[in-house]
């Protein structure tokens, strides 16, 4: 049995590893080329001697023990979309978010005002929210926004993002294997809606959510507390565990403990499906009626300067 287990053993080790070390050495292959090396030395050695499994495990506590020294940071040369995370202040029902972005973007890639606001929000003033989904390729995959309404207020957006730095880009590969600190993003509409929308061409949807303010309150205040929380202590972005999808859904828990495990959790362009079922979508129809109204891309790009723009795609 030992002999039919240490070839797997062996071929798992080494993909895990090699996969590791091709994405935090981009600049370094070579290090990959170690690995086969060491690989190759352990397949002689259950090949010719009984020492091969001494080899596998030896190569496991160094794979491993190399991966646990891989730590969050918080300071490093981010790219400027991602160079703050939101913190809030809480004094009863007023709560005070620092860090809330309004950037105003003339093509994906760059923006024209880069500025980062101060905004004091009444929860007694919360009266709805919006789940906001983005699509960019792969329908069964979309990024996950929550836009929270106030009375008198423009909408507040948070996003759940990779932190990437500078000369970094997207890439779920890297995502499994510690590549990207987790962010949290506040931000307008104008700003983070819009961009997805028009200069990035991606398809977005706006559902209104069928929830009360006192069922979004503590969404909203969990979302403060996550800000505050990778203030404090940076985590890995994890492209399954710890995503725009999968915080949502342990935010959401605040509203009810027993919200069953589904695969939006994993392919996120099935969410509206999910929380339709449950009841938390807004508005008459079926789910294909509700998919149609919630499409805001044409509007958005459509929309005329001067005028508000979270009105705008809601008319």
């Amino acid at each position: 049995m030992s002999g039919l287990l240490f070839w797997p053993a062996l071929a798992l080790t080494a993909l895990l590893t090699g996969l590791a070390l091709w994405v935090q050495f981009p600049q370094a292959r070579w290090v990959v080329a170690g690995l086969l090396l060491a690989v190759a030395c352990i397949v002689a050695l259950r090949l010719a001697t009984p020492w091969g499994w001494v080899g596998l495990l030896a190569l496991i506590l160094i794979a491993g023990g190399w991966y646990a020294t891989l730590r969050p940071m918080a300071h490093r040369d981010w790219a400027p979309d991602v160079a703050r995370i939101v913190r809030g202040q809480v004094s009863g029902d007023l709560v005070t978010l620092e860090n809330v972005r309004a950037f105003r973007w003339a093509t994906a890639d760059t923006a024209t005002v880069q500025d980062w606001t101060t905004r004091t929000l009444d929860l007694r003033r919360l009266e709805g929210a919006d789940m906001i989904t983005s699509v960019w390729g792969n329908p069964d995959i979309a990024h996950l926004l929550v836009s929270f309404r106030f009375t008198g207020e423009d909408p507040i957006v948070f996003s759940v993002e990779i932190r990437r730095e500078r000369d970094e880009s997207f890439s779920a590969l890297g995502g499994f294997f510690r590549q990207f600190e987790l962010a949290l993003i506040a931000a307008d509409e104008e700003d983070i809606v819009r961009w997805r929308a028009v200069p990035r061409g991606e398809e977005v949807r706006l559902y209104p959510l069928a929830l009360t303010p006192d069922q979004l309150r503590p969404v909203f205040l969990g979302y403060v507390e996550l800000g505050n929380a990778l203030n404090e202590r940076p985590m890995f972005y994890n492209t399954v565990t710890s995503n725009c999808t999968s915080v949502v859904w342990q935010l959401s828990k605040a509203i009810s403990p027993n919200l069953p495990l589904d695969r939006s959790l994993l392919l996120s362009g099935y969410l509206p499906e999910y929380l339709d079922r449950l009841g938390a979508l807004a508005g008459p129809g079926t789910l294909a009626e509700k998919r149609q109204r919630a499409l805001i891309s044409p509007r958005a790009a459509d929309w005329p300067p001067g005028t508000s723009f979270s009105a705008w795609i809601r008319g």
